[in-house]
C-alpha cells in the first residue's frame, strides 16, 4: 500500500493510511469514522444548495481503500450519516452502493450521536461499541475507559504554519492507550488537534500523526508539548 505507514498500538500492529483511515492487518479490518454521509443534502434542505455528490466522493474513497488493502471487514465508529433522517434523502444509486459495500465486506455501525441506528437500513452488524483482542471501538472517547481505545466524534486537524503559511490537514490524535481518528467523510470540518475538548481525552502529553509520503509524522500536543519536543513518541512508527 502506498500512502500508508505501520505503527504498534495496543500490542498490536495497524497501518495508519494517508486517506484518513486504519487498517488491522491481523482483523482484515478497514477502520473508519465520520463519513457524515448525506451532509450535503441535509445543507440543501435547509437551503444551502451544494452539489449532491459528497456521499458518491466518500463512498469512492472507502471502495478503492477496501481494494487496495484486501479488507475483509469495514468498520465505521459513528456518525456515518450526518442525521437521523437521512434514510428519507438517499437516492437510490447510495443505497445501492451501501447494500453492495455490505456484500463484499462486513460492515459494522457502531452508533453515533448524528446517525444513530439509521445504518441498519442498509446491511451489516450494528453495535453500541465494537471489542476485539482486548481494544475497544466506539464513536466518542470515553474518561472512564481503562481498556485501549479507538474512536473518533472529534475530528482531530493539524494546523502548522510553514514559510508563512497556514496548513491544515485532518490527523490522528492518540497516545499508548488511546486513538482518536480523524473523519473520513470527504464534506466535513475539522477541530484544531490541541483544542480542549481533544486533549481532555488524554490524562497527560499526546501525538498529532499524518501519513505523508509513506512516513507517519509524530508532533507533539498537552501540556509538556511546549517543553518536550523531543520525547520519544509513545507509538513506535515504521517507514513503510
Amino acid at each position: 500500500m502506498s500512502g500508508a505507514a505501520t505503527f504498534d498500538f495496543a500490542g498490536e500492529r495497524f497501518v495508519m493510511l494517508a486517506d484518513r483511515a486504519l487498517f488491522w492487518p491481523a482483523r482484515g479490518a478497514l477502520i473508519v469514522a465520520d463519513l457524515h454521509l448525506e451532509k450535503g443534502s441535509w445543507y440543501a434542505a435547509h437551503g444551502q444548495p451544494l452539489p449532491p455528490y459528497d456521499s458518491h466522493d466518500t463512498l469512492d474513497r472507502l471502495a478503492r481503500l477496501a481494494i487496495d488493502t484486501g479488507a475483509r471487514a469495514i468498520w465505521c465508529l459513528g456518525d456515518s450519516f450526518h442525521d437521523r433522517d437521512a434514510a428519507a434523502r438517499i437516492v437510490p444509486a447510495i443505497a445501492d452502493r451501501l447494500g453492495r459495500q455490505a456484500a463484499a465486506a462486513k460492515l459494522v455501525w457502531i452508533a453515533g450521536n448524528h446517525d444513530g441506528l439509521t445504518a441498519g437500513a442498509w446491511g451489516g452488524e450494528v453495535a453500541d461499541e465494537w471489542t476485539r483482542d482486548g481494544i475497544v471501538f466506539r464513536h466518542q472517547s470515553r474518561a472512564d475507559e481503562t481498556r485501549p481505545e479507538i474512536s473518533g466524534h472529534f475530528h482531530p486537524k493539524l494546523r502548522l504554519s510553514l514559510r508563512g503559511r497556514g496548513v491544515s490537514r485532518p490527523c490522528f490524535a492518540g497516545d499508548a492507550t488511546r486513538l482518536i481518528l480523524p473523519a473520513f467523510g470527504s464534506f466535513t470540518g475539522g477541530l484544531d488537534v490541541e483544542d480542549a475538548a481533544i486533549a481532555a481525552n488524554f490524562s497527560g502529553p499526546y501525538r498529532a500523526m499524518l501519513v505523508a509520503r509513506g512516513r507517519l509524522l509524530s508532533l507533539p500536543c498537552g501540556r509538556t508539548a511546549e517543553n518536550d519536543a523531543t520525547a520519544d513518541a509513545p507509538i513506535a512508527a515504521n517507514r513503510r
